[in-house]
């Protein structure tokens, strides 16, 4: 896609005028732009990626992942399983401190694992499995088992949000549901809650007395977190423009997720390089209120399917290039051994939007309004939400747009109630693939919304739910993928959330900038000459 006129000149505009950004002393600063402002701090309490990279960052996991999603030790040293895989026990490694200088012990772990574990839906099967979690030593972490559960250290180690992170008891003990402020982890890096700017920065700085494991892959969250930066700055910056100009001039040193009409611009740059880290891409939706009119209906929920064209949202991001995005999606990620074409006949072919009309009429849709919660400081999901408002206007649906900035989106969608009351009809959103390779993690496909941790749209599906169990307890791969091609045709009949596609996003940074790793962003390993 060719850069617009108006971002050409959006740019030449943000160069001139922008105010110049005060630039790093010393070349161990690094200058980041993330892709959202960090509304909230707690990696527990929120889903958005943008909290679980500054989790990262001030909190350590057990274990962690690499570029095949094969857990290995983190914290821990080790572990064994005894009893028919049934008890197992995990060892800290020595020397790891809180950023207080407080020792770190399995009894923080534990509280830190039953917290995150009422918020996550892999830590929520991980727990319903579990008849003990308990550390009878200071090292020693115990899980006695109800039955074996292999996917326990890929559980404490998942890149998905909310991340597993621990820490010390005290904090761990607060409320799942209520978000903590205080910032003590056991990290690589310590957080400067003194030089937080909400909604412009956000400051980190190494944390000397971090130990980092001996070995391992450096890949994702895995691997030995070297620390070769002194400090590093989250800049928060809304407009894309302003963004590259920041790039281009050196004043940022990396922007985590430029948007597709400036690519070509900075790929003229030799100053800048690109990169796509992740290659599982985003995977976005558009996700119903199961709980209110008209969504509360399934049939009009099913309209929806036939209705919107994944190939125009995926375009309204990355443009007409067909290597940056895929189609048809459905409700795993692309290419991945749980995916599949089974049920997805909705989402193919030419819109009729003539038959939808006709399908929200024998549904019974009564002109209710129908409020589209957009992110708009996400330039992705602003695209994506403009689209879905001209599709549903355009099918006769009384459509409220409602432009909100991602913080905000994030608070009123948490509201079951109507629309007049402060509630809301859909919203869209991203998921990093990696997060939809199985049901294990799988938030938009659940079907548990009665419950206290149930996603926002609140899908009550009691097939779903059954088919997610059984992928547990499956005997082998070619069982699992039966059961997940079952749970793809339920998804067209419940609709929990609507696929919109998959698309690939390059990273981009400055070229005095080395080591950054496949993932999401991290800093160990990272320098900046």
């Amino acid at each position: 896609m060719s850069i617009s006129r108006r971002s050409t000149f959006a740019l030449a505009v943000a160069g001139m005028a922008a105010p110049r950004l005060a630039l790093a002393q010393g070349a161990n600063v690094m200058k980041f732009i993330p892709q959202i402002d960090l509304a909230f701090l707690d990696p527990h309490f929120s889903l958005a990626y943008v909290t679980r990279g500054h989790g990262h960052m001030v909190f350590d996991t057990l274990y962690g992942s690499d570029a095949n999603y094969q857990p290995h030790p983190q914290m821990a040293a080790g572990h064994t399983i005894e009893n028919d895989g049934k008890l197992w026990n995990i060892t800290l490694r020595e020397g790891l401190l809180w950023h207080d200088g407080e020792k770190v012990t399995a009894r923080d772990c534990v509280a830190s694992i039953n917290r995150w574990s009422k918020r996550d839906a892999l830590g929520g099967a991980l727990m319903e499995r579990t008849d003990e979690l308990s550390a009878p030593d200071d090292r020693t972490i115990r899980f006695r088992l109800k039955r074996p559960f292999p996917l326990l250290p890929t559980a404490l180690g998942k890149v998905g949000s909310p991340m597993p992170a621990m820490m010390p008891e005290r904090l761990a003990k607060t409320d799942p549901f209520t978000q903590i402020t205080e910032m003590t982890g056991s990290g690589p890096f310590r957080f400067l809650a003194d030089e937080r700017v909400p909604g412009s920065r956000n400051v980190y700085v190494k944390f000397d007395r971090y130990v980092p494991r001996a070995d391992g892959p450096l890949e994702w969250n895995s691997g030995p977190k070297q620390v070769f930066l002194d400090r590093v700055e989250w800049t928060t910056i809304p407009d894309a423009a302003t963004k590259a100009s920041a790039l281009l001039q050196g004043e940022q040193d990396w922007w985590e997720n430029p948007t597709h009409d400036l690519l070509p611009l900075l790929r003229r740059n030799r100053q800048i390089k690109m990169e796509i880290t992740n290659p599982t891409g985003s995977v976005d939706m558009m996700r119903p209120n199961h709980l209110q009119p008209p969504f509360n209906n399934p049939a009009i929920r099913r309209a929806m399917l036939h209705a919107f064209s994944q190939t125009d949202f995926m375009q309204s991001i990355v443009g007409d290039d067909a290597s940056m995005y895929h189609t048809p999606h459905g409700v795993f990620c692309p290419n991945t051994p749980m995916a599949s074409d089974a049920g997805l006949e909705p989402l193919k072919g030419p819109r009729d939007l003539n038959k939808v009309k006709e399908m929200l009429k024998q549904a019974g849709y009564a002109n209710e309004k129908v409020a589209i919660l957009v992110a708009t400081d996400y330039a992705q999901f602003k695209a994506i939400g403009e689209v879905m408002a001209d599709v549903m206007g355009r099918v006769g649906m009384n459509v409220d747009y409602v432009a909100t900035d991602w913080g905000t989106m994030l608070t009123r969608r948490n509201n079951r109630g109507p629309v007049d009351q402060g509630g809301w009809s859909c919203f869209n959103t991203g998921w990093e693939g990696a997060d939809h390779m199985d049901p294990s993690n799988h938030y938009a496909i659940r079907g548990n919304g009665d419950q206290r941790a149930g996603w926002p749209g609140w899908c009550v599906s009691p097939k779903l739910e059954e088919l997610r169990e059984a992928w547990f307890e499956a005997p082998n791969l070619a069982a699992q993928q039966e059961i997940c091609r079952q749970m793809q045709v339920q998804c067209m009949v419940d609709v929990p959330s609507i696929p919109l596609g998959q698309y690939f996003q390059p990273t981009a940074y400055r070229a005095n900038v080395t080591g950054v790793k496949r993932g999401f962003p991290t800093f160990w390993g990272v320098r900046k000459g």
